[in-house]
């Protein structure tokens, strides 16, 4: 099954992980360097173990591809993936007037009145970032994030790259060449970004009439991140296989830091017991021709019969 090289990551560091303490405070198990392979031709791989929300992920890419760093578009799409980085700059801020939100990732797991508070506050806050283009510009950007470092990496002399699109043209007229990458890793921007990436770099490969994809992340939330992290860049490499007209080959995810939350053990051993189906398969509108033209309705999968969802706390 293609989703086996997913639950054997999660195998591996169940039994092999170090505990170790991270930037949250919440504690992990956690290998370091690990890799994973998954061919493309086979189906697309988007999880049948647990419900992963397709939807989602196809927001988020497009977000990415938009070269946006602005969460309004993600809420117009109920996208909440990027919600508590822009909610936290907010709470923190002089323009802040409600409950006190200090720890509010974690309290709010934990205490039932916080919680009210936590989740009235922070809906109000999105209805607010979709409704009101001000507070939006002021508190939905979350700095130089994935799409902005994509599409408009700012140089020394005040200009920008669209690294995107200059890979998408080598692969069309250097196909061998080895320098077919995009960095999201840009040490200036890092101190202003709401999270610095953890899906750093991708390279792109060549062969046979096909384009495979490797992605080094650096930090790998393996319950709740990865498996978006897989599907968006098994979608990816084939939005620009279809565009440069190849086929899909294999995605590569390399990973840094592999870890597991301690509150997400539970959940990791419930997936475990699950028997994998078969994966679903990519469908793309054929009327389009460029990556950056696509919008939701142009993406969607078939045949994906998950098991139900298991739902674990976000560490932030």
């Amino acid at each position: 099954m293609l989703e086996d090289a997913y639950l054997n990551l999660e195998r591996f560091v169940l039994e092999n992980g170090h505990h170790k303490s991270d930037r949250t405070g919440t504690g992990t198990i956690s290998t370091f360097g690990y890799q994973m392979r998954f061919d493309l031709s086979q189906g697309f791989p988007l999880l049948t173990t647990k419900k992963v929300p397709f939807g989602l992920i196809k927001s988020e890419l497009l977000w990415f591809l938009h070269g946006d760093t602005n969460i309004q578009f993600l809420l117009k799409h109920h996208n909440h993936i990027w919600d508590e980085w822009a909610f936290k700059n907010f709470v923190q801020s002089a323009d802040y007037h409600g409950p006190d939100m200090t720890d509010f990732g974690r309290r709010s797991l934990v205490d039932a009145e916080f919680n009210k508070d936590y989740k009235r506050e922070m809906n109000a806050f999105c209805e607010r970032i979709v409704s009101d283009d001000a507070f939006a510009a002021k508190y939905g950007t979350l700095g130089n994030v994935y799409g902005a470092q994509w599409r408009a990496w700012k140089t020394s002399k005040g200009e920008t790259i669209d690294q995107l699109s200059n890979v998408i043209d080598t692969i069309r007229t250097h196909p061998d060449s080895r320098r077919m990458i995009v960095t999201a890793w840009n040490p200036e921007d890092v101190p202003s970004m709401a999270l610095p990436p953890c899906h750093t770099m991708f390279q792109f490969y060549v062969n046979d009439g096909k384009l495979s994809c490797q992605l080094y992340q650096r930090s790998a939330d393996i319950f709740l991140g990865v498996p978006f992290n897989i599907a968006s860049y098994a979608l990816l490499t084939n939005l620009i296989a279809k565009e440069v007209g190849l086929k899909p080959g294999e995605f590569v995810h390399t990973l840094g830091d592999a870890h597991i939350y301690s509150n997400h053990i539970e959940q990791v051993k419930t997936q475990l017991s699950r028997k994998p189906a078969p994966a679903p398969q990519l469908v793309l509108n054929p009327d389009k021709s460029s990556i950056f033209d696509y919008d939701m309705t142009d993406i969607s999968v078939k045949n994906y019969h998950p098991a139900a969802p298991i739902k674990a706390p976000v560490a932030v």
